[in-house]
């Protein structure tokens, strides 16, 4: 009984467990699709996400771009710069919001947010056929810190990172080899710009292919910055 009762709760370890891959393999997990759009995703529990359909998604191989709030919800202006991306390129953006004012692990560890992630990601991967080649984390603030260390924890996942003025970087553990972009606001008052660079070096060093850029800006997202990075997606 002890044994059991110390186990970690679900999640603790940092790890998504959607994959693409292996719902294809399972033919009765295929949900109907929905129109394409913009739609507002409700679930029995009461939490929310905001999924975008690009045209003719049905049946085609699409990029994901999932993409965190900073605290409060906000996002810095990226969530319409992504939508842009989005419209223009096809791509599906996913866009959940956290449980509190912020992402769980700032709260104590990472358990229900992470688990809301794997369950949107289970959610639309059901409906697309999402492409586990071009699947990327993004965020702004709070988002861009986590995003930053979901998606160093789950590498194997998400091929990009794009973290828009990060405070920290909090992963458990390492996993595959994603590439990483870093932006962040020369008179930043939140955040630093300290921290983003610090982010930028240490990754690098670590062996990772960072791009780093600093904009003259406060605490938001550049939107040419964030128009450049997402265009660099949309290429690779």
């Amino acid at each position: 009984m002890g044994g059991i009762l110390n186990q970690p709760p679900p999640y603790a370890d940092g790890c998504l467990h959607a994959r693409p891959d292996i719902l294809r393999q399972i033919a009765h997990q295929r949900q109907p699709p929905l129109k394409t759009g913009t739609h507002q995703l409700s679930f029995a529990d009461g939490r929310s996400a905001i999924l975008h359909v690009p045209p003719h998604a049905d049946g085609q191989l699409l990029p994901l771009l999932l993409l965190l709030h900073g605290a409060g919800g906000q996002h810095g202006g990226a969530d319409h710069i992504a939508l842009a991306y989005a419209v223009r390129h096809g791509v599906l953006l996913l866009m959940p919001a956290s449980a509190g004012t912020s992402w769980d692990f700032l709260r104590g560890g990472y358990g229900p947010d992470l688990a809301f992630l794997d369950r949107t990601l289970l959610w639309t991967m059901q409906r697309y056929e999402v492409d586990q080649q071009a699947m990327a984390i993004a965020g702004f603030s709070d988002g861009a810190s986590y995003a930053l260390s979901v998606g160093l924890m789950n590498g194997d996942l998400f091929s990009d990172i794009l973290a828009f003025s990060p405070g920290f970087m909090s992963p458990l553990r390492r996993l595959g080899q994603p590439r990483i972009f870093v932006a962040h606001g020369k008179d930043d008052p939140v955040l630093p710009v300290q921290r983003g660079q610090a982010i930028a070096q240490r990754l690098a060093q670590e062996g990772y292919v960072v791009e780093y850029q600093e904009f003259d800006g406060a605490h938001i997202v550049s939107p040419p910055v964030a128009r450049a990075a997402l265009q660099q997606l949309a290429a690779r």
